[in-house]
């Protein structure tokens, strides 16, 4: 007997029919990404972090720099947070830089500098959570793990939720899972987000029928406007001061010791007698 679960999702024909229709798009209008070229799953790392937050056409140049800067796990390991925030600068959320940075030195000092294909030892490391483990670990080694971002979903809810408002990610990871593309997990899903970044251009955003959807809040006059504009000024400066910073980026001096702070707090900045600074 079929479990409740069983009976929501799509039958085999339907599931086939959907494969075609992606893949059929993927092949005729796919796009191309340098970290689509690759299979070095420090690169694939690396472009993870960089997709979380930032939309593609800003990613490749940085990605480009970034590996031209940073070709290795171990040589980005070796550099120092100030390096690897210049490098990043541009990108925005620079949490994503310590992070990556942390992350390297975790997989250099206790993977063997391998970068692991377990999800679960991906999720544990600085700034992966399950999805971007288990896009890690599909795209450097083909495993059809079940996965979903924002693109991914606005497929999903356009083809087999058309009606419904409010869906949980959980109901369509069930879908995902009966539909992935086995034979080759990686393009299934490059083919999957490049369907649901045209879909987006054509109709009303079927993300907003996600239960999880939720608007970005401005970013001018933003406490993360000020956290950016500390780290370029200390990246240029090298030192100076809450004064300073705010009047070199017209912006109140409050909002830019509330981002001090913060950023002090998670050692993205430290204080000394002189200034603040990168350490």
């Amino acid at each position: 007997m079929a479990s409740s679960t069983d009976a929501n999702l799509p039958p085999q024909k339907a599931v086939s029919e959907f494969q075609h229709t992606i893949l059929d798009h993927y092949q005729n209008s796919g796009r191309a990404f340098p970290w689509r070229e690759t299979r070095d799953p420090y690169a694939i790392l690396v472009s993870e972090f960089m997709l979380q937050q930032t939309q593609t056409d800003r990613v490749v140049p940085k990605y480009l720099a970034w590996m031209s800067r940073f070709p290795t796990v171990e040589s980005l390991a070796s550099s120092t947070l100030s390096e690897v925030l210049e490098q990043w600068s541009g990108l925005g959320y620079n949490r994503r830089a310590r992070f990556l940075r942390e992350t390297a030195m975790l997989i250099t000092k206790k993977h063997g500098s391998l970068v692991p294909e377990d999800p679960e030892a991906l999720d544990s490391l600085p700034g992966i959570g399950p999805y971007t483990a288990r896009a890690i670990s599909t795209f450097s080694y083909g495993l059809p793990h079940a996965f979903i971002e924002t693109n991914i979903r606005a497929v999903y809810l356009f083809f087999f939720f058309p009606e419904k408002e409010n869906v949980p990610d959980s109901e369509v990871l069930s879908i995902i899972e009966r539909t992935v593309w086995k034979d080759d997990p990686r393009s299934w899903y490059y083919a999957l987000m490049d369907y649901g970044a045209e879909l987006k251009k054509k109709v009303h955003n079927p993300n907003r029928r996600s239960k999880h959807y939720s608007k970005q809040s401005p970013f001018e006059g933003s406490l993360r406007q000020a956290r950016g504009a500390v780290i370029r000024q200390l990246g240029n400066l090298g030192r100076s001061d809450s004064r300073t910073i705010a009047a070199a980026e017209n912006l109140p001096e409050e909002k830019v010791s509330q981002a001090l702070s913060a950023l002090c707090l998670e050692g993205m900045v430290a204080e000394d007698e002189s200034g603040y600074y990168i350490p």
